[in-house]
């Protein structure tokens, strides 16, 4: 019995549509403002070559989003937060002491796009 050849492909966001974006002064900022929207809920953040971010993805479920995706490979963030964070460091502290982890994602070609674009809004 054969075993079916399957074709395994890399196809990369043509992409990524901010529609909001906020610049926080500081890290601490965005760590409180992650920690609120979350209701308190652990949530954590990405790192990035010197920049800390959060987004939220527009969800693939609509069809117009379904479509820019699977055509165009154009995704939509309806939020990006981002703050400055020239050295990573696993955790944010709040003076409150909120605790959010921070996930080092540098390694993704995308995101690391995505960092070189926010570098240029500040």
């Amino acid at each position: 019995m054969s075993k079916p050849q399957v074709t395994v492909s890399y196809e990369p966001f043509q992409e990524i549509v901010v529609m909001e974006k906020n610049h926080f002064g500081s890290p601490e900022e965005l760590a409180r403002f992650t920690s609120i929207i979350m209701g308190g809920k652990l949530a954590g953040l990405y790192w990035v070559d010197g920049v800390v971010f959060l987004y939220f993805p527009l969800p693939a479920s609509t069809a117009v989003a379904a479509k820019e995706l699977l055509e165009k490979r154009k995704v939509y963030w309806t939020y990006l937060g981002y703050a400055l964070m020239p050295k990573f460091a696993p955790i944010i502290e709040t003076k409150e002491k909120l605790i959010v982890p921070i996930m080092d994602i540098s390694s993704d070609p995308i995101l690391k796009d995505v960092a070189d674009w926010i570098k240029q809004q500040i």
